[in-house]
């Protein structure tokens, strides 16, 4: 049996997303995942984004943290014929080992394409190469963000959690504790703005 019919059959009633790196993964893992996400750095490759297109799953891009909001046009000028496509924005690289979150731009990235956005809170306060050789990051602006973001009418979030991150072999230092995950989930729900009104 392929160790993803075992996953399968331990599964509670849970959707899977995974990670492909190059356009023969997506193969592999179509059977499998219920959204094929594209990182951040692989954003703009259209053999990949092709074949994640051509299963017909759900595709998730996060887009690249060296583009402009509305570099997505370019983005999604790869996805046609899609059963359905998601843009994740996860921090704009600002300087040497840092990331922010710009506002405006999610803000820019609603209005102008007509694809769900998912605000990807934990990675947006990475540092990358923070640590030397490894990256940082600092989860206590993680909640400040959710808010913020959700106050905007993002209605999409990914989130890191452990039970404890700092002994996570990767992103420990922007997950959230297990315990206080769903503190953040009810402070998005209470700040939401409903962008349909």
């Amino acid at each position: 049996m392929h160790d993803f019919d075992v996953l399968r059959s331990h599964m509670l009633d849970l959707n899977i997303v995974t990670d492909v790196h190059e356009a023969w993964q997506v193969e592999v893992v179509k059977d499998y995942v219920d959204v094929i996400q594209i990182p951040a750095f692989l954003c703009r490759q259209t053999d990949l984004i092709r074949a994640a297109v051509e299963t017909g799953k759900i595709v998730n891009i996060k887009k690249g943290q060296f583009l402009a909001p509305w570099d997505v046009a370019g983005i999604l000028s790869k996805t046609e014929g899609a059963n359905e496509v998601w843009i994740t924005e996860r921090g704009t690289s600002f300087g040497y080992n840092t990331l922010v979150v710009d506002f405006t731009g999610l803000q820019h990235i609603m209005d102008s394409f007509d694809v769900p956005l998912v605000f990807d809170a934990t990675h947006s306060v990475q540092k990358p190469g923070g640590m030397g050789s490894s990256s940082g990051g600092n989860r206590s602006y993680v909640p400040g963000l959710c808010r913020a973001a959700s106050a905007i009418g993002v209605s999409n979030f990914f989130l890191e959690v452990h039970p404890d991150p700092d002994s996570s072999p990767s992103d420990g230092a922007n997950m959230l504790y297990l315990d206080d995950f769903e503190e953040v989930v009810e402070q998005i729900v209470n700040f939401h703005y409903d962008r349909s009104k």
